[in-house]
């Protein structure tokens, strides 16, 4: 079905059933969808600004280049989502399922993902200055160079994370788990919450890794 020429701004459609629908470049601004079933939908482009998206179904659901600027998707299901490039400031999403989903380019400044699931995610390339991953599974998710200062990282379980030349300066890693996650030639300048020996018997490091 295509959708992409309606005007839904602030519309009211909570639990609506829009799997595999086409609404590329729909205003959803202030839309309400709480609980809608978007799976494989198509919302390229589109504009979802403080949409609620509370526990929405998104598998599969492609949001490359969407904005979704102070969007609650708190609990929402987001496994295989395509997000490449999509503007994610201020979003809320504690406890949303992100596993395998592609977050290339994605800008994710100031986020909340608290408790959120980014396993084996792509996150190359994206903005994280400033983003709560507390007690967030990162495990096998790819990080490589990305700049997370100012990050909360307490209690995230980044197991097998590949994270080389990731800007870690400053971050708090306390009861981080970092088995086997690959820290070469990332900045680790300031963190604190686990000492250099304990990062080093767990994680992959070399000499370039900076402590």
């Amino acid at each position: 079905m295509d959708l992409n020429e309606l005007h839904l701004r602030r519309a009211r459609i909570p639990a609506a059933d829009l799997q595999n629908v086409n609404l590329e470049g729909v205003d959803l601004e202030d839309t309400n969808l709480e609980n809608a079933n978007l799976r494989h939908a198509n919302l390229a482009g589109a504009r979802l600004d403080r949409a609620d998206l509370k526990d929405a179904r998104l598998a599969g659901t492609r949001l490359e280049r969407a904005t979704l600027v102070d969007a609650d998707l708190a609990g929402a299901l987001m496994p295989r989502a395509n997000l490449v490039r999509a503007n994610l400031e201020g979003a809320r999403q504690a406890g949303v399922n992100l596993y395998s989903a592609d977050l290339e380019g994605a800008d994710l400044e100031g986020a909340d993902l608290e408790g959120a699931d980014l396993g084996a995610a792509y996150l190359e390339g994206a903005i994280l200055l400033g983003v709560n991953l507390a007690r967030a599974s990162l495990v096998y998710a790819r990080l490589a160079g990305v700049d997370l200062v100012s990050a909360r990282l307490e209690g995230a379980k980044l197991g097998r994370a590949r994270m080389e030349g990731a800007n870690l300066w400053g971050v708090n890693l306390e009861g981080a788990n970092l088995e086997g996650a690959n820290l070469e030639g990332a900045n680790l300048h300031g963190v604190f919450g686990q000492s250099e020996q304990e990062i080093r018997a767990v994680a992959r490091v070399d000499e370039r890794t900076r402590f």
